[in-house]
């Protein structure tokens, strides 16, 4: 990988098994809630209490959980490349407590709170910013509503020009942790590999897009990455 123009982008799976649970069980419940009900425009529109209510609990499960060896894996192969690029489906901030850096949140974060006025984010992580309680921004001379600054279902990612542009362009493109479910995040290993990237995925098990990677690990990120990173790191020759 060394002189190369790598892009990794990571899943759901990566912060599992920091004991973060997954957009969707099986059952096709998000953490016991219908996902039209708590993670969609529509219902912020209809029962905003029962969507905030919902994020202010994940949002306090941060301070409950631990970047995993896959985290710490990840910032390490970017300290040792020349050229790496770290996208990411979670809203969580594992990437950066593990050690990684101007990590690409397309899914937005639980981290920051959006006005609803004026868009404008802001960390909201004290005790007092973590309530039940509906809270208001900190950028409007007339404070507004703040809500989750995440992207819904029915949303457009953000950062899309960004994420394209340095897909299109890279030459090893890495899927850590993705079921392979959800788009546009699932087509990118497409984009990658038409333009002749070598792709690689690192996973539990077999996602949809299993056949469009040149190279598959399956097992569990945290055990799997640190052996491969130093691998990929090793000096050839």
């Amino acid at each position: 990988m060394q002189g190369k123009r790598v892009v990794v982008l990571t899943g759901a799976g990566i912060s599992a098994e920091s004991g973060i649970r997954t957009f969707r069980d099986n059952d096709g419940l998000w953490e016991n809630q219908r996902v039209e009900d708590v993670a969609t425009p529509r219902a912020w529109e209809v029962n905003p209490g029962r969507v905030w209510r919902f994020y202010q609990a994940r949002r306090r499960q941060l301070s409950e959980v631990e970047p995993n060896p896959a985290h710490e894996a990840l910032a390490e192969l970017s300290d040792g490349l020349e050229h790496m690029v770290l996208i990411t489906q979670n809203v969580d901030d594992l990437h950066e407590r593990g050690g990684s850096q101007d990590v690409i949140h397309m899914h937005g974060r639980l981290e920051t709170l959006r006005c609803e006025a004026s868009g404008r984010y802001e960390r909201r992580m004290k005790d007092s910013d973590l309530v039940d309680d509906f809270l208001e921004c900190d950028c409007c001379a007339d404070p507004q509503r703040v809500r989750p600054d995440i992207v819904w279902f029915g949303e457009m990612p953000m950062h899309m020009n960004e994420i394209y542009a340095v897909v299109d362009a890279c030459e090893v493109f890495m899927v850590v942790g993705s079921s392979g479910h959800v788009y546009p995040a699932a087509d990118l290993v497409h984009i990658a590999q038409a333009n002749g990237a070598h792709t690689i995925l690192v996973n539990a098990e077999p996602p949809l897009n299993v056949d469009y990677f040149d190279e598959v690990h399956l097992g569990m990120a945290g055990e799997l990455l640190p052996g491969l990173v130093q691998g990929w790191l090793a000096p050839s020759g």
